[in-house]
């Protein structure tokens, strides 16, 4: 008797669940694939290739994928490594192989400075844009104070968030990311207003 099919995203959702450390990094994928439908819209996409990019594209990033010691980090192209990784996992997990090229695409270019070509792309690029700003932009970046060698201070995630406040609207390529936007910047604005206002003067 033949046995199904794997079912992929099962396998890929608790690979990541596995490896996502430390584990509060666990639940940007999941927002991540959410806010890409959401952004879609009514326009059509392939749902299989925004999945697989949005639960992969930040391995390269979780202990015990990326270097420890601080030199090799600075240098470390954690994009490079899940587009080496990702094809010998998905085609393990049973994803249709005829998509990986494009979803490995889609990671290349998922990035603030990419300039996606394709609407997948797209989707996975602005939806992460949006997982920089707004309130869980906030907790996400504070929470790497102490633990992460570009964040000794809290003045390190706040000069962070200021940059996100300042370059990263204008960076949109979808309308309907703009609009999502708008709430999660007046959090970020009022946020770094009151740090400002609270510190009385003194070096975070």
């Amino acid at each position: 008797m033949s046995q199904n099919p794997p079912n992929y995203r099962v396998a890929l959702r608790e690979y990541i669940r596995a490896q996502a450390m430390p584990p509060d990094k666990f639940s940007h994928q999941d927002r991540l694939y959410a806010l890409a439908v959401e952004l879609a819209g009514a326009q059509p996409f392939d749902d299989d290739i925004v999945y697989a990019a949005a639960w992969l594209h930040d391995l390269g990033v979780f202990i015990g994928h990326r270097p420890e010691a601080p030199e090799a980090l600075a240098r470390w192209d954690h994009v490079a490594y899940v587009t080496a990784k990702a094809p010998e996992l998905l085609r393990e997990f049973g994803f249709p192989e005829a998509k990986i090229a494009a979803m490995l695409d889609a990671i290349r270019t998922h990035m603030p400075k990419d300039a996606p070509t394709t609407f997948e792309g797209v989707l996975l690029r602005d939806a992460d844009l949006l997982e920089q700003l707004g309130a869980v932009a906030i907790l996400r970046t504070v929470s790497k104070v102490g633990r992460d060698t570009r964040f000794i201070r809290f003045s390190d995630a706040l000069r962070v968030l200021r940059l996100n406040l300042e370059q990263l609207p204008a960076l949109f390529r979808l309308e309907s990311a703009r609009q999502l936007a708008q709430p999660r910047l007046a959090v970020l604005r009022e946020f770094l207003a009151a740090a400002e206002r609270e510190r009385n003067g003194l070096d975070w």
